[in-house]
């Protein structure tokens, strides 16, 4: 049996059906998908392209240099907080994945993204506090300040990139949690 390649995109995990937890692959294959998945490296365009409009920080220039030192650093920070959750979410058994509730009505599943924002299932099925996720996003925002230009290497800006960080994973639990069904209205297919 082959085994599926680590930078496929899991499937889309729907809360209804039994809890597996989330094997070592499995959290891999997250961790990877979710730092160069085509979704996430279109938000550090959309991102960046607006970070170079605004000339922010003003140390990178309003040019195509300046976007692509953006985008690096953008793509520096959600790497070092992927790896951080990953890791330290496996010692403790924390599943980073989201899971769907697609028979629910709308205000249940927007509620379900919000709720998953700040809580992960542990190996027993059971949502929990996100320890794993509060570390990696205010870690890596923290610990990027090594990086960055001198403008946004602060206290301030780091406590802004953990807002930013939590408001990044909602929007990615909202696509996960709506995608599908958009997709399969605007894009069917008759048979």
């Amino acid at each position: 049996m082959n085994k599926p390649s680590l930078v496929a995109p899991l499937k889309p995990v729907v809360a209804s059906e039994p809890y597996r937890p989330i094997t070592g692959r499995q959290r891999l294959r997250w961790m990877i998908t979710n730092t160069i998945g085509p979704e996430h490296l279109a938000g550090g365009v959309v991102t960046s392209g607006f970070g170079t409009a605004l000339d922010r920080p003003k140390e990178d220039g309003p040019h195509w240099g300046g976007f692509a030192e953006r985008f690096g650093v953008r793509l520096t920070g959600v790497a070092t907080s992927n790896v951080m959750e990953a890791g330290v979410g496996a010692l403790w058994g924390a599943d980073p994945r989201y899971f769907r509730e697609p028979d629910e009505p709308f205000r249940a599943r927007v509620m379900s993204v919000i709720k998953q924002t700040f809580t992960a299932r542990r190996p027993d099925g059971i949502f929990a506090p996100a320890y794993a996720r509060y570390i990696a996003i205010s870690g890596s925002s923290f610990l990027s300040n090594t990086w960055r230009p001198d403008s946004e290497a602060n206290n301030h800006d780091a406590v802004l990139r953990t807002l930013e960080g939590f408001a990044a994973r909602m929007s990615g639990n909202a696509w996960d949690e709506f995608w599908p069904d958009v997709k399969a209205r605007v894009f069917h297919r008759k048979r």
